[in-house]
């Protein structure tokens, strides 16, 4: 039974070993999973659907502002987006290890696909309300709660274990590279022509992906043999991640640095309006200038990243973001703040980066989904607790206060981690 397998997985690998990329670092090595044909459709379809998604998450946030001025719904929405990841990830990353990735796959792009129209159509027609964004953003995270595993777990099905790290660092490269093109665009229809078209044309993007992924050759799909509940196989995933301790504590660490780190994103429209006051174009700029410093990472950690610890790279990554991140609560000048929101977005990368891959190197094949499900879990989670917290937080003690306390929070999260790492060490004798 699947329990009982999982059980006799060792606790620091898969029971393979684990293969990581060897010889000279070079440039060339940047793009080497482009080499498997599936992989290539996947990418450029999911760069054009995610400029699409970055635009419309800039466009989205900046018309609740702008409209309502209250920055705690800019938290609810951004919660709203999420929070069904929570109640579906775990259900979604079974599905996973037993049905086609790629079916699941072209389901929920279809239907968050449909989410971009209805939004579109509702600023467009003016009744988009705030209940209504809040309906239409939580039935988009319900399609979001069953992609992000299915999507996680695809990525060695499409290249291979050997070019799994580079992968899953070129899937970052292009999520961040599109976080640095969608909201400057984004910032540029907005003044220009208005919300709803930035949101019209994040729905046509999904047709890039969902071509991609309809045009892949992949064998026959073999559903394992497994005579288990639903209920009991799913469950199996989440025993797994709390008995092995390294993947237990790099997802509390996720979670920490998700819930007071990432939300920052969150507050961006207020602390762009209210601080530097800046419009629509300058908001873009500041949220292209944390993509691009991630955008710049991912293709550091795609080279170089197998020549570096993983627990250097992540811990790291953490410490740079919360310094960063703390200089640019207190920054009153536009252009000095893209320099730290730069380097937030280049030490967040490799932070998530790092971890996810780490991760997924540590579990078997059999088992990813169901673990990238837990990891979904853990996403679903930070982004509505980090958005309430933010948005609280920064009504009673101002955004600055607000940047600053989560900065302090993440660098007290990473010091904890490295010493649980150093005493399980010295107990075990191993270097994790």
């Amino acid at each position: 039974m699947s329990t009982t397998q999982t059980a006799r997985i060792p606790e620091d690998v898969s029971g393979r070993p684990r293969r990581q990329p060897v010889g000279d670092v070079s440039w060339r090595r940047t793009f080497r999973a482009l080499r498997h044909r599936n992989y290539r459709l996947f990418f450029y379809g999911q760069l054009i659907s995610l400029i699409g998604t970055w635009m419309q998450t800039t466009a989205l946030s900046w018309f609740v502002y702008q409209t309502t001025g209250s920055k705690i719904l800019l938290g609810l929405v951004s919660a709203a987006g999420s929070a069904p990841m929570m109640l579906f990830s775990i259900w979604a990353g079974s599905l996973a290890d037993i049905h086609p990735k790629r079916t699941i796959l072209v389901f929920t792009q279809a239907g968050q696909m449909l989410c971009a129209f209805i939004l579109s159509i509702a600023v467009w027609e003016h009744f988009a309300t705030p209940n209504f964004i809040l309906l239409v953003s939580a039935l988009n995270g319900i399609a979001m709660g069953f992609d992000m595993p299915a999507r996680q777990a695809f990525t060695v099905e499409m290249t291979s274990r050997d070019d799994l790290l580079n992968a899953i660092s070129l899937n970052s490269s292009i999520f961040h590279g599109a976080r640095v093109l969608g909201p400057a665009l984004a910032g540029f229809l907005v003044a220009a022509i208005g919300v709803a078209l930035c949101l019209f044309l994040n729905a046509v993007s999904f047709i890039a992906v969902i071509a991609g992924l309809l045009m892949m050759r992949l064998p026959a799909h073999q559903r394992p043999h497994e005579e288990v509940s639903v209920t009991e196989h799913a469950w199996s995933g989440i025993r797994y991640c709390t008995t092995n301790a390294r993947v237990r504590l790099i997802l509390l660490l996720f979670l920490a640095v998700g819930v007071f780190g990432w939300s920052y994103s969150v507050l961006m429209p207020a602390f762009a309006h209210d601080i530097l006051r800046a419009g629509p174009n300058g908001y873009g700029v500041l949220m292209a200038a944390g993509g691009a410093g991630a955008f710049v990472g991912a293709l550091i950690v795609a080279t170089w990243g197998h020549a570096v610890a993983p627990r250097k790279l992540a811990l790291g990554g953490v410490y740079l973001f919360s310094l960063a991140l703390l200089v640019f609560a207190f920054s009153r000048s536009f252009y000095f703040s893209l320099v730290p929101l730069f380097l937030a977005g280049f030490g967040m990368l490799l932070f998530f980066s790092t971890s996810n891959t780490a991760v997924q190197t540590i579990v078997p094949d059999e088992m990813r989904g169901r673990v990238m499900g837990v990891w979904s879990l853990f996403f679903g989670a930070m982004i509505p607790l980090g958005s309430i917290e933010a948005g609280a937080l920064a009504h009673w003690l101002g955004t600055p206060i607000t940047l600053a306390t989560g900065a302090i929070v993440c660098a007290a999260a990473a010091i904890i981690a490295r010493l649980v790492i150093s005493r399980r060490e010295r107990t075990t004798g191993k270097v994790a």
